[in-house]
């Protein structure tokens, strides 16, 4: 496939080509049934095993246990924000959050709107959220019912390198990290994560839920937002997104059995991150205010010497194949987006690219 366009985007975003083949090739027969995979019933046996072999290779990928629950939801990350305090607390009980960024700030407003005892224990928005709080300042109320963080800031350009430890149960939006690095789920009671980031395209949210947070779920909810629901149908309750998660399926085998794994998907996103950051820290006209030990893998923001440069340089950069690099509507800037499936050579191209413009233009 020649003369594709560098895809930065912050999501969805930049799919492996083995992938994009697979899918093309598929789209007509798949498995030899005659008919295409968006054609197929989400009660067929196709489908069934897809979802399950899913969740099998995301425990394995991620050392998981029988103790951890793996569902496919709908609805994106932003309806997580809603079902988590619904499933883990009740009306005026008490749940704390960290704030590093916008999109903690949505997951921390949808907790109040259900009348939530919402605590904001630690939060970088003094600094403009240019930092991960210190994880030794971050202390729960002992009676909170969980602690809810963003692993991942995508607007911002931040990353927890290390959870903090706490003694009540840890919940992470994962969505821009997830699969991206190898990580122990086990601390955590919980974690969700849109998949069009580093597992697929837009349409399916996946969960990972530890067994003993079910316990204590309400028994009043609606039944479409109770995640025992999901988990007793085995995330086909109702039709379910199959051709996402038919994606994140093929998304799966490519980590683990073209990569090698996330420890080498870790070295990978650490090798296309360092030679971005290094660049853009020797470089007189390009900037990145995030401090050191808080920078993402995943987004790295920065700016140019002016207003008037920045959008000369995206104007430039769309013209030169190179796509997805403004920064979020709500800060502005630029970034670049290198989630799994930015391969190495696309960001030494766009490298190369701000090098060239910065010795024609400063």
């Amino acid at each position: 496939m020649p003369n594709r366009t560098l895809n930065f985007s912050a999501g969805p975003t930049a799919l492996p080509l083995s992938v994009l083949k697979r899918v093309r090739a598929e789209l007509y027969n798949f498995n030899k049934t005659g008919v295409g995979i968006m054609e197929l019933s989400h009660r067929s046996d196709d489908i069934q095993f897809i979802i399950s072999d899913s969740v099998e290779r995301i425990k394995r990928l991620f050392g998981l246990d029988e103790r951890f629950e793996v569902v496919f939801l709908q609805g994106g990350g932003s309806l997580q924000f809603t079902m988590i305090p619904m499933n883990f607390s009740r009306k005026g009980e008490k749940v704390d959050y960290v704030d590093t960024g916008y999109w903690a700030r949505k997951a921390i407003e949808e907790a109040e709107i259900l009348e939530r005892d919402v605590a904001v224990i630690a939060s970088s928005k003094d600094n403009n959220y240019i930092n991960i709080p210190n994880i030794k300042d971050i202390k729960c109320r002992p009676d909170t019912k969980y602690l809810h963080i963003c692993t991942n800031n995508t607007i911002f350009g931040t990353l927890w390198h290390e959870l903090p430890k706490v003694p009540v149960p840890l919940v992470a939006d994962m969505s821009s990290d997830f699969m991206s690095r190898a990580f122990d789920l086990c601390p955590l009671g919980c974690i969700y994560a849109h998949a069009q980031k580093n597992l697929g395209i837009a349409g399916v949210t996946i969960l990972i839920i530890r067994g003993d947070m079910l316990n204590n779920i309400p028994d009043n909810l609606p039944t479409v937002l109770d995640y025992r629901t999901h988990i007793k149908h085995n995330s086909n309750y109702h039709t379910p997104p199959c051709f996402a998660i038919y994606i994140t399926w093929l998304m799966l085998q490519w980590i683990e059995e073209e990569i090698g794994g996330l420890k080498e998907m870790e070295k990978t996103n650490i090798e296309k991150a360092t030679l971005l950051y290094d660049f853009i820290d020797s470089s007189s006209l390009y900037s990145n205010p995030i401090e050191q030990k808080s920078r993402s893998l995943m987004n790295i923001v920065f700016s140019l010497s002016s207003k008037q440069l920045e959008n000369k340089f995206l104007y430039e950069a769309s013209h030169n194949r190179i796509m997805g690099l403004a920064g979020h509507r709500s800060v502005g800037g630029c970034r670049a987006s290198l989630y799994n499936g930015a391969k190495l050579k696309a960001v030494k191209q766009l490298v190369d690219f701000m090098y060239k413009f910065e010795k024609e233009h400063h």
